[in-house]
């Protein structure tokens, strides 16, 4: 069987590493995209390369409608397909509602959820000519419980939901499936580096009592993308130990 080929945004650290490193470690070619982390990017392709996996580095702005075109192109042209489309990356700009500038949530608007889009736009004709394929968002629980200091994050984050189910009626008919993955908080360098305090409040708002392994998302990511989750489309799959729930 030709190789089959997957993009993945963010996916050079945290929770994009690890679904890289699960869909490499099944044989399928990785094209990892990542902002402009060179030296993570490198690690993580000589990591998966040295383990046998298949894996290109791919340094871009997802909110640039015309990086997401070239990047399918790219890859319908090197690799001849484009199997799965894992939308990941994520930029988070902290700030209070009375302080946030417009370009700060313009930005957050264009990274979470403009960018979604724009990549699915590019990835719905090689999908559909190929005979069908798989798009996975990715979320986040502040959609649903809120922040105080992140209103653009949350607000774009919320709009995926309507994205992907948009596009799942969309394509249904073309063999593509378009589903959800509500990330909850896990063990990242950006949680690693909380106070102290701060993580153990976080820790007990959680019904499991932890922090996420990202491994853990990966799998799920990974169950959407299967051929046997050919009848889950517009779906949404919570991976947070529960914190959705509230108290």
């Amino acid at each position: 069987m030709t190789e089959r080929v997957a993009i993945v945004t963010g996916g050079t650290r945290g929770i994009g590493a690890a679904i890289s490193e699960l869909l490499a470690a099944d044989g399928i070619h990785v094209a990892a995209v990542y902002a402009g982390n060179h030296a993570a990017a490198a690690e993580l392709a000589g990591r998966l390369t040295a383990a046998g996996g298949s894996v290109s580095a791919h340094a871009g702005d997802v909110a640039d409608p015309q990086f997401c075109r070239t990047l399918v192109a790219g890859l319908v042209t090197s690799r001849g397909r484009v199997d799965y489309l894992v939308s990941n990356a994520g930029l988070l700009v902290e700030n209070s509602v009375s302080r946030m500038t417009s370009e700060q949530w313009d930005q957050a608007l264009r990274v979470n959820l403009s960018a979604p889009f724009h990549l699915a736009q590019a990835v719905i004709g090689p999908m559909t000519e190929q005979g069908g394929g798989r798009i996975v968002n990715i979320g986040s629980v502040t959609a649903v419980m809120g922040n105080p200091v992140e209103a653009g994050y949350g607000a774009a984050k919320a709009g995926l939901l309507g994205l992907t189910r948009s596009l799942a009626r969309a394509v249904a008919r073309k063999g593509i499936t378009v589903n959800l993955v509500v990330p909850g908080v896990f063990e990242t360098e950006m949680t690693s580096s909380m106070r102290p305090e701060a993580q153990e409040a976080i820790r007990a708002m959680i019904p499991l009592g932890r922090r996420g392994d990202p491994r853990e998302l990966a799998h799920a990511v990974r169950f959407l993308l299967a051929d046997e989750a050919s009848y889950i489309t517009g779906s949404v799959v919570t991976v947070d130990g529960g914190l959705s729930m509230g108290a």
